[in-house]
């Protein structure tokens, strides 16, 4: 008999965008279908979820824009 493999925990992660100065922004797959979003300062609040087409489509346009790093 076999036994499925046990799927890991999603895992939440700073952007690479996050300051050091507490004001951080964590992203997890949450599944693969869904990216959820929250801010470390409020883990146990909601979490904002996006499909994975509008969140990588958001992150395109962040990253098309240079003047953002200044």
């Amino acid at each position: 008999m076999n036994t499925p493999n046990p799927q890991p925990k999603p895992a939440w992660r700073k952007s690479s965008y996050s300051s050091g100065g507490g004001n951080c922004v964590e992203v997890m797959a949450f599944d693969a279908d869904t990216v959820a979003v929250r801010d470390s300062k409020t883990p146990a609040q909601a979490p904002l979820r996006f499909s994975s087409t509008a969140f990588t489509t958001f992150l395109q346009v962040l990253n098309s824009h240079t003047d953002l790093d200044s």
